[in-house]
C-alpha cells in the first residue's frame, strides 16, 4: 500500500520527461551531422529516417510542412546536417528529433553563425529582463509587421477582432524571407516607432528552415527590437523555432495567433470579472448595512445612548440615502455595460456573412469550396448558388 502512495503512471513519467527536454534550450535548436538510413516518405507527405555514425543512431522525422519545402531528396546513405528538435514521443516513451532542416552542406556554418551572433547580443545585454517594456493593458491599435498575404495575418485579425471588436490592426506589410528582408523590417519598426502608429507591435511570420527565418537572426533587426519605443512581440515561426528577435524581443509568442492573445485583452473576460467585483461590493454593503443596523440596536436599547435617539434616527436615514446612491451607481453602471454589449452585438451581426445574403448577394461554391475568381470555373461546371432563403444548383456554360 505504501508503494501504490509513491507510484507515478507510465503517462505521468513520459510527460514529465518530455516536459524536461522542452526546458532545455540547446535541445529546441539542435544542428545534427551524421548518415541517413531507414528513409521511408510516408504517403501523408512526413519523412521517417535513422541518423547515424559509428558508433550510434537517433530515430527522426521531418512533418509535411518542412519536407515541401526541401532543396535536396534524401536518400539511404546521404551524409547531413538535421537542424530539429529533440523532444519525447509520449505514447511510446521515446526520444527522437523533430526535423526543421536537412542539408548536405552548408547549413552547419549558417547555424554556427546563429550561435554566434546569439552569444554577441547576450554579451551585450540585449537579452536582458530589466530592458522589456511591458506590454499595455488595454492597447487601442495592433501594429503588425508581416507579409501582406498568408495566413498569418488573418489569423492575428481573427484573434484580435474576437476578443476585442473594437480593436484596430494596422498592418505594415513587410517581406518576411528572402534578400532584403532585414532592411526592410528594420525601415517598418523605424517607421511605425516615427509616426506613433501603434501601441504594441506584433513582428510575425509562419514555420520555415532556418534559412527561410534568417532575416529575424540578423543583428540589425535585434537591434531595432531593442531600440523600439514601442513595445514588440514577436512570434516567429512555430512554437519549437526560435530566433534572434524572440530574445530580443519584450515578450516572445510560439505563434501568430498566441501573439494577438498576448496583446488583446478578452473583453468579455473583463466583463465578467467587472460584474464580479459588483457583487463583491453589493454583498459587502450589505453586510456594513447589517453590522450598522445591530450597532443602532445596541445603541437604542442603552439607557445611555436613550437621549440622543433623534440624531442616530437622523444618521440611519444618510445611510439609508447613501446605501440609495451605490445601489444607483452600481445599475447605472450596469446599464452602460449593457447597452456597450448590445452595441458590439450588433457589429457582429452587421458583419455576419449571412446579413450579406439578405441585401441580394450569394455565394457561390464548387464541391463544398468557396468560389473567389472565375480563373476557379470552367465550362460545364456544377456549382451551387447559396441565397438568403435556400440554394440552387447551376451549371457554367
Amino acid at each position: 500500500m505504501k508503494y501504490a502512495e509513491m507510484a507515478i503512471s507510465v503517462t505521468d513519467l513520459n510527460k514529465y520527461i518530455k516536459d524536461k527536454f522542452t526546458e532545455d534550450e540547446y535541445l529546441n535548436n539542435v544542428l545534427i551531422k551524421g548518415e541517413i538510413s531507414n528513409f521511408k516518405h510516408h504517403y501523408t507527405g512526413h519523412l521517417y529516417f535513422t541518423l547515424k555514425d559509428e558508433n550510434s543512431l537517433i530515430k527522426c522525422i521531418m512533418f509535411k510542412s518542412y519536407a515541401q519545402k526541401l532543396h535536396i531528396e534524401p536518400k539511404d546513405g546521404m551524409k547531413v546536417y538535421i537542424l530539429g528538435t529533440v523532444s519525447v514521443f509520449e505514447r511510446d516513451g521515446v526520444y527522437q528529433v523533430y526535423a526543421k532542416a536537412i542539408e548536405e552542406d552548408g547549413m552547419g556554418d549558417l547555424y554556427t553563425k546563429y550561435q554566434k551572433l546569439k552569444e554577441e547580443l547576450e554579451k551585450k545585454g540585449l537579452f536582458k529582463e530589466e530592458h522589456k517594456q511591458k506590454i499595455p493593458m488595454m492597447p487601442k491599435v495592433i501594429g503588425v509587421l508581416t507579409s501582406q498575404t498568408g495566413s498569418v495575418i488573418r489569423d492575428i485579425i481573427n484573434v484580435a477582432t474576437r476578443r476585442n471588436p473594437n480593436v484596430y490592426i494596422r498592418l505594415l506589410p513587410v517581406p518576411v524571407q528572402g534578400e532584403g528582408a532585414a532592411e526592410k523590417i528594420v525601415q517598418g519598426i523605424e517607421y511605425m516607432n516615427q509616426h506613433k502608429l501603434a501601441d504594441v507591435l506584433i513582428l510575425a511570420r509562419g514555420g520555415g528552415s532556418l534559412e527561410d527565418l534568417w532575416p529575424f537572426n540578423e543583428e540589425m533587426v535585434a537591434n531595432s527590437i531593442y531600440h523600439s519605443e514601442i513595445p514588440v512581440i514577436s512570434a516567429i515561426g512555430h512554437e519549437t523555432d526560435f530566433s534572434i528577435s524572440d530574445f530580443v524581443a519584450d515578450l516572445r509568442a510560439p505563434t501568430p495567433s498566441a501573439a494577438a492573445e498576448l496583446a488583446v485583452p478578452d473583453v468579455y473576460e473583463i466583463k465578467q470579472k467587472i460584474n464580479t467585483y459588483q457583487n463583491r461590493l453589493k454583498m459587502a454593503l450589505t453586510k456594513k448595512l447589517e453590522i450598522m443596523k445591530l450597532r443602532y440596536a445596541k445603541c437604542m436599547s442603552s439607557s445611555v445612548f436613550k437621549e440622543p435617539t433623534r440624531r442616530i434616527n437622523e444618521n440611519y436615514i444618510k445611510i439609508d440615502a447613501y446605501i440609495k446612491q451605490l445601489e444607483n451607481t452600481i445599475n447605472k453602471i450596469k446599464e452602460k455595460h449593457k447597452n456597450k454589449y448590445i452595441e458590439l452585438v450588433s457589429k457582429l451581426d452587421a458583419l455576419s456573412p449571412l446579413k450579406t445574403l439578405t441585401r441580394g448577394y450569394s455565394i457561390i461554391e464548387k464541391e463544398g469550396t468557396v468560389i473567389k475568381s472565375v480563373s476557379e470555373l470552367k465550362t460545364e461546371d456544377c456549382i451551387s448558388l447559396r441565397l438568403q432563403d435556400g440554394k440552387k444548383q447551376a451549371k457554367i456554360i
